[in-house]
């Protein structure tokens, strides 16, 4: 009886972690489409490529392209991850983008649920 109620016990915690949890990450808002070209890898030399300095140089602009729009977008963080948005997050970011006079270097602070490799968005702001 008691090995059931902790076998229980840890697959109710596995659930709840599985939901998500509450963070604030900042970070490059980049379109999902670049997000591949800022992975950091080895090229021949041997040498890195990609990384926050491919990330910081996307520029507003390329956000905005209408494939960009349509394949959404997420945050490149400075420990070399990807998040990408929910539905409500890529709204905001296309706003965000549209509002900003900046032409790169797209810093943000988002405030979300991580669930994986995603976020749901509560809030983001360019900074």
């Amino acid at each position: 009886m008691r090995f059931q109620r902790l076998c229980g016990s840890l697959v109710l915690l596995a659930g709840l972690a599985a939901v998500g949890q509450a963070a604030q990450i900042k970070g490059v808002l980049i379109d999902k489409a670049f997000s591949s070209q800022v992975e950091v890898r080895l090229v021949p030399g041997p040498r890195l490529e990609g990384g926050m300095i491919v990330a910081e140089a996307h520029t507003r602009e390329d956000a905005l392209k209408p494939e960009s729009q349509k394949g959404g977008y997420g945050v490149f963080t400075w420990d070399n991850k990807f998040y990408a948005f929910d539905e409500a997050g890529n709204r905001m970011a296309l706003e965000a983008l549209k509002a900003s006079k900046k032409l790169d270097d797209l810093e943000v602070e988002i405030n979300g649920e991580i669930q994986g490799d995603k976020i749901k968005v509560t809030s983001l702001k360019l900074l």
